[in-house]
C-alpha cells in the first residue's frame, strides 16, 4: 500500500477522469484545475473499453476520479480486472455501491452533483493519507538505517580502522576465525561470528552462500548452474576454493539474486 501514496513529490499530480457524461466530466476537470493544487488531467475516458485501453498502454496516474455506472458497464469491473495501482475517488449518483467501492483503492465516495466543498474535502483526505504514508515510509527507512551496520571496525597493527559496508566484498570463516575481505583484496580479522554478522547487514544486499561465506551482491561476478540444482558463484576479489550454493539453498539464492 505504501507505493499507492508516493506522489505529489514534484508539486503536481496526474489525474484521470472516467465519466460517460461529457458535461459532468468537463465540469469536474475545471473544478480540479481551479483548486490550485497543481492537478493535471491527463485523460478523460467515457467507456470501460477506453479505460482498459488507456491503462493497458500507460502507467498508473496519481489519482483516478471514476464514475461507477458507465454506458458499457460497471467501472468496478475495471478495477477488479486491471488492478489499478493508485487511489480512486468514486463519483456517482448511486449510493448502493459504496461498500464495494472502498475495497478497490477507494479513498472517498462522492455523490453527484459534485460540489466544490465536497471535492476539496476529498482532496484534503488524499493529502492527509499521503502525509501519513510518507511519515511511515520515512520511519521505515530510518529503522532500516538503525538496524543495519554501516561500517565495521577492524584492527590494523596497533590501529583500529573503520571500513564502510559498501567497501566490503565478503566475509568468510576459516579455522575458527572470521575475516572481512575488502573489494581491493585487503583482509582483516573480526571478533564476530558469521551468524552475528549476517544479522548486522542488510539481507537485500548480502547472502549467506554457504557455511563459510557471506557475500555482498556487488561482489558477485558470475553464477553458473551445476548438477543436482547446485550453483557455482564467482566473486571479486577471486578466491582459490569453489564457492558452491547447495541444492537446498539454490532456490532462495536465485530469488535473492533476481530481485
Amino acid at each position: 500500500m505504501l507505493c499507492i501514496y508516493q506522489f505529489w513529490v514534484s508539486g503536481s499530480m496526474k489525474v484521470v477522469i472516467i465519466e460517460d457524461e461529457a458535461p459532468a466530466a468537463e465540469r469536474l476537470k475545471k473544478m480540479l484545475v481551479a483548486t490550485g493544487r497543481g492537478i493535471e488531467v491527463v485523460a478523460v475516458l467515457d467507456t470501460l473499453a477506453a479505460a482498459r485501453a488507456w491503462f493497458g498502454a500507460n502507467g498508473s496516474p496519481d489519482l483516478v476520479f471514476m464514475d461507477i455506472q458507465l454506458s458499457d458497464g460497471l467501472s468496478l469491473d475495471l478495477v477488479r480486472a486491471a488492478r489499478i495501482g493508485c487511489p480512486v475517488i468514486w463519483v456517482t449518483a448511486y449510493d448502493e455501491y459504496w461498500q464495494e467501492a472502498f475495497e478497490y483503492n477507494g479513498i472517498d465516495y462522492v455523490l453527484k452533483p459534485v460540489k466544490r466543498e465536497r471535492l476539496e474535502a476529498a482532496l484534503e483526505k488524499l493529502g492527509e493519507l499521503r502525509e501519513f504514508f510518507e511519515r511511515r515510509y520515512k520511519d521505515l527507512l530510518e529503522y532500516k538505517e538503525d538496524k543495519y551496520k554501516s561500517k565495521f571496525m577492524v584492527r590494523r597493527g596497533v590501529e583500529f580502522v573503520s571500513i564502510p559496508v559498501e567497501e566490503i566484498a565478503f566475509f568468510y570463516a576459516s579455522h575458527k576465525l572470521v575475516c572481512l575481505v575488502r573489494k581491493d583484496g585487503a583482509k582483516f580479522i573480526l571478533d564476530h561470528s558469521l551468524a552475528e554478522i549476517e544479522k548486522q547487514v542488510d539481507e537485500a544486499a548480502w547472502f549467506r552462500v554457504n557455511r563459510k561465506y557471506l557475500v555482498n551482491f556487488a561482489a558477485i561476478r558470475k553464477v553458473s548452474g551445476l548438477a543436482k540444482s547446485k550453483l557455482k558463484v564467482q566473486v571479486a576479489p577471486e578466491i582459490r576454493e569453489e564457492l558452491i550454493v547447495s541444492s537446498e539453498n539454490s532456490a532462495a539464492f536465485k530469488k535473492w539474486f533476481g530481485k
